[in-house]
């Protein structure tokens, strides 16, 4: 059980291990945090956008959508391998998902398929949305998926977590395909060499 990171430890843990950072706004005190518990945390999800355009993008993940407000993570990672921190708290990235899911993550053991979308991800994940199309066609420059790999073992390395509590969208809710266009293997694998 971990408890979430101050928006000061969280800020510099991901400067720490050499990533750009932005800061978009009030991102310190913009979250959801009103519609339910932040925490204990338990991993880190990785998502794509669907979205073009880095403005673009990190405007909808902090501001959100009317079906959905924001933020929509806790940090938009575009393609040039920029992390803008958008949120900081709970953030609407996750949804339900499946308890099996947790309950593997928590225990660092393989992941088993998801089935069901029962237990609430955004009180437990940090989320980060990489601006992608994710049509399978749409490239993740190596820059992107370096900080994506960073941001995920920077966060691991602070709790004492090892790469398996870093997870894809599309292994924790049924019909999420997000992120698409890698392979959470092959990103876990990357987050598991910065950690040695």
């Amino acid at each position: 059980m971990a408890k979430p990171m101050s928006a000061r430890t969280f800020l510099k843990i991901l400067k720490d291990e050499g990533l750009r950072v932005e800061e978009v706004g009030d991102w310190r005190d913009h979250n959801r945090n009103s519609a339910g518990s932040w925490g204990p945390v338990h991993g880190v999800m990785v998502h794509h956008t669907a979205t073009e355009g880095a403005e673009r993008t990190v405007e909808i993940c902090r501001e959100g959508r009317s079906d959905l407000p924001g933020p929509l993570c806790h940090g938009v990672i575009t393609k040039d391998g920029t992390v803008h921190l958008v949120g900081c708290g709970r953030a609407n990235h996750a949804g339900l998902g499946d308890d099996e899911v947790l309950r593997a993550v928590i225990a660092e053991r393989a992941l088993p398929p998801e089935n069901e979308a029962r237990a609430d991800g955004n009180r437990y994940f940090y989320g980060f949305e990489c601006e992608n199309l994710g049509d399978g066609d749409d490239p993740w420059p190596d820059e992107q998926i370096d900080a994506v790999a960073r941001a995920a073992a920077a966060i691991c390395r602070h709790h004492g977590w090892s790469a398996r509590s870093v997870i894809g969208h599309l292994e924790w809710q049924p019909g999420k395909t997000d992120p698409r266009g890698f392979t959470m293997k092959a990103l876990r694998e990357r987050v598991a060499e910065r950690l040695k």
